[in-house]
């Protein structure tokens, strides 16, 4: 999945992404409103963990501006405020969860899994494809049973496949999914991640190049 975390406490911001890309997400990272307006034009999220206050631009409008855009990108609203107003409001703009300051770590990531689960058509949290068993919130990867051990990229990159599996998915969607803002389209590190996971995944092969195109996930 890609989240953007849109948060101005800059020590709570990057400690969020790095936990979040550590678990393999495709993480961007945001300190006001006006740039997290600007992303979510821009790119498309998955799930954005967005603080109701930030400044230049209120999270409020910047939930709104997500609503009205039409897109599926699921919002979780962070906030310090711990009434039943503050979050019926924030449920009223449009967020699909809502978080109060402090949280753990933990809940976040599980509500970031549940979110993902909203998705059309809704997905179960393990994807079972062609002998392979994904476990997103466990970080859990198998096949025929056999455990294996993927790099959180290579977890990613998989968890992409195994959610198209049978559809093409392009090298594009690939660097847009399983990496961040940062990523240089030009890289060859898609098709690196792509061929490392092939070699751990083992025979017969599942992840099949379509030529021009991308690749499938399937048996």
């Amino acid at each position: 999945m890609r989240i953007l975390v849109a948060e101005d406490e800059r020590l709570l911001a990057d400690t969020l992404t790095n936990g979040l890309r550590h678990l393999g997400f495709a993480v961007d990272v945001c300190y006001d409103g006006d740039a997290a307006a600007e992303r979510v034009v821009t790119n498309t999220y998955d799930v954005v963990v967005l603080d109701r206050d930030l400044p230049k631009l209120h999270g409020d409008d910047v939930c709104r501006q997500i609503i009205a855009a039409g897109r599926e990108t699921r919002v979780i609203m962070l906030t310090a405020a711990a009434s039943i107003r503050d979050r019926v409001d924030g449920l009223g703009l449009g967020a699909d969860d809502y978080l109060t300051k402090p949280f753990a770590f933990a809940e976040l990531v599980a509500r970031v899994h549940a979110l993902s689960r909203r998705a059309l058509p809704a997905l179960p949290p393990v994807l079972d494809h062609a002998g392979v068993t994904l476990d997103g919130p466990r970080r859990h990867v198998s096949r025929d049973g056999r455990p294996l051990s993927l790099s959180p990229k290579e977890f990613a990159v998989l968890e992409v496949f195994m959610r198209n599996a049978g559809k093409v998915v392009s090298q594009e969607e690939l660097l847009e999914k399983a990496w961040d803002e940062h990523a240089d389209p030009f890289t060859n590190a898609v098709r690196m991640a792509v061929m490392t996971l092939r070699r751990k995944l083992g025979d017969p092969p599942v992840i099949h190049t379509v030529p021009g195109a991308g690749y499938r996930f399937g048996g």
